[in-house]
């Protein structure tokens, strides 16, 4: 399960297609999707459905609404993939994301994965503006005509429609990385180059990610499902360089196999695959800074390396 057409999740899943199929061996058929919500019910309850990207505060978000009961004991992760960065557009006069209080902003269509996260991000700063549920090509003709104040997009960057918007009165506002937002986000930056026809030269917009995981039911050991997952978990870990060169995404580049994710349990097969793998694994953490981390310099490129593999270690002896 990925997601709506043109999204980066769904160019992901056309990548694994691509560099995974091996027809009657392993098979990969990536299916449109409609945000990590629906993804995660997907993944839990149609038929067919055995893994999917999800967002990873999509699992606090449904916790916090009651939407879901003992949903951390169903669902498993595969590998954190990527980030994905908090865009908010708005006229120049809004600076700051704490401006939008009690202004009208689209967050896209309900349980989308923007819905979920300006949703989680809003109400951990404490921000109360009026929620406009439309999908972004409408709601930026509606932002250019001053009926609304702003749209939020949280996707992996560079968003090919908004480095189309070419308006002067229009501008990314900075997110703060406030303490309240640091258990489930990241910091991140966008850059003139992700988009200059919004980002002034030699300036850059603060904002958060959020963490794209690949995600799947807790299927048992000796199950089929189990097994073709585990197909899955091999294929992937094992070729992961294949991805992260062109033509494909490069959001590959984020892609962290020894990261863990606060609050989740990692599937069985892919533990044991990191266990038995291990300076494999430690190779691609080390090769997989993610975009953020590329952009620092090489002393505390090798400090970000060791926190990472440091977080593996203990991850890994919490579940022992």
């Amino acid at each position: 399960m990925t997601g709506a057409f043109g999204s980066t999740y769904a160019q992901m899943g056309a990548d694994l297609a691509s560099v995974l199929d091996k027809g009657l061996d392993l098979r990969i058929l990536p299916v449109m999707g409609r945000g990590s919500v629906q993804a995660v019910a997907d993944i839990l309850l149609l038929r067919g459905v055995d893994a999917g990207i999800v967002r990873k505060d999509t699992l606090a978000y449904l916790d916090r609404k009651g939407y879901a009961d003992n949903i951390r004991a169903q669902f498993v992760y595969v590998t954190k993939m990527f980030n994905e960065e908090m865009h908010v557009l708005a006229p120049k006069a809004i600076q700051n994301i704490k401006d939008l209080d009690g202004k009208t902003v689209a967050v896209d269509l309900p349980d989308s994965s923007t819905f979920v996260t300006s949703i989680n991000v809003l109400e951990s700063l404490g921000i109360k503006p009026h929620l406009l549920y439309i999908e972004q090509r409408i709601a930026l003709e509606r932002l250019r005509k001053g009926e609304i104040d702003a749209i939020i997009a949280v996707e992996g960057k560079p968003v090919q429609w908004l480095k189309e918007v070419n308006d002067p009165d229009l501008h990314l506002v900075n997110v703060n990385y406030d303490k309240t937002l640091r258990d489930d986000y990241l910091p991140a930056q966008l850059s003139p180059e992700d988009y200059p026809n919004l980002i002034a030269p030699s300036t850059h917009v603060e904002t958060v990610a959020a963490e794209a995981v690949l995600a799947s039911y807790n299927w048992q050991p000796g199950s089929d499902r189990y097994h073709r997952l585990a197909l899955l978990v091999e294929s992937l870990f094992s070729r992961t360089a294949e991805l992260q060169r062109p033509p494909f995404h490069p959001k590959w580049q984020e892609l962290a196999l020894t990261a863990p994710i606060a609050g989740w349990t990692r599937f069985k097969a892919a533990q044991e695959w990191i266990d038995h793998n291990a300076p494999v694994a430690a190779a691609a953490a080390a090769s997989t800074l993610g975009a953020n981390a590329r952009s620092l310099s090489p002393d505390d490129q090798a400090l970000y390396r060791e926190f990472l593999e440091w977080k593996a270690s203990r991850q890994k002896s919490r579940t022992r």
